[in-house]
């Protein structure tokens, strides 16, 4: 698949985003490239330390975690495939480097073109049992935003939709910031809001970002390294 998964959403939308975000949400399975940012949180993790406890349960999910700082570095892998069942995905793997402890965050964004969904849904975590849709839009000087809705657990052979009163919503915007540096990076703020526990994770800071090849120059569509496999794969949305 050539195009895409953001553009496939977006639709003629994805032409408003800035041009140096149409290039990060270019990938595609098989160009032989991945995409590795670098940067900078200003604020990453969870505030109130109350709720840091119950995070700590959920860590090893590699989704959520109980840490919390300022001024941390972070790396990011972008890398565009074909996931196990043919539809077209990105997966980031997120490596955050708190003083104590290196904390991975990663999830599947696949493109579904089901009838009943056509959009795209995103896998979050080592075990991939968490989904959501993704409803994307853009702002008016170019910006992308994004909002998780309708989230669900896979547990086995359950699929549980999880009710208002208990879902947590993402809230995403990223940009391009040229007036910072000497050439300008990456921006990126999310805010996961929880409606009877308020505020559970934030993480906005700055990135540069560039395209590396695969050794070997490997461009198999299907293709995504062993550190960036997650430990299983949900075939569900």
């Amino acid at each position: 698949m050539s195009t895409p998964i953001y553009e496939l959403a977006l639709g003629a939308d994805f032409a408003r985003l800035q041009p140096e975000l149409q290039e990060y949400f270019s990938l595609t399975p098989g160009s032989g490239h991945y995409g590795v940012g670098e940067g900078v949180f200003e604020v990453v993790g969870c505030r109130q330390a109350w709720l840091r406890p119950l995070l700590r349960l959920a860590a090893g999910e590699e989704s959520f975690f109980p840490e919390y700082g300022e001024g941390i570095r972070f790396r990011i892998e972008n890398h565009a495939h074909l996931d196990p069942f043919g539809r077209s995905s990105l997966t980031a793997r997120r490596e955050i480097f708190f003083p104590d402890t290196t904390r991975l965050f990663h999830d599947t964004t696949s493109f579904d073109g089901s009838g009943s969904r056509h959009g795209l849904v995103d896998y979050v975590g080592r075990y991939r049992r968490l989904v959501t849709d993704l409803n994307l839009g853009v702002t008016a000087g170019g910006r992308l935003r994004g909002v998780s809705e309708a989230s669900r657990l896979f547990l086995g052979p359950l699929r549980i939709p999880l009710p208002a009163a208990l879902d947590a919503k993402a809230y995403a915007e990223q940009w391009w910031a040229p007036e910072e540096g000497t050439t300008g990076k990456h921006r990126i703020q999310v805010k996961v809001i929880q409606p009877q526990l308020g505020l559970v994770l934030v993480y906005a800071g700055h990135f540069d970002y560039r395209l590396e090849p695969y050794p070997g120059g490997l461009s198999a569509p299907g293709y995504l390294p062993d550190r960036a496999q997650p430990d299983r794969w949900e075939a569900r949305s």
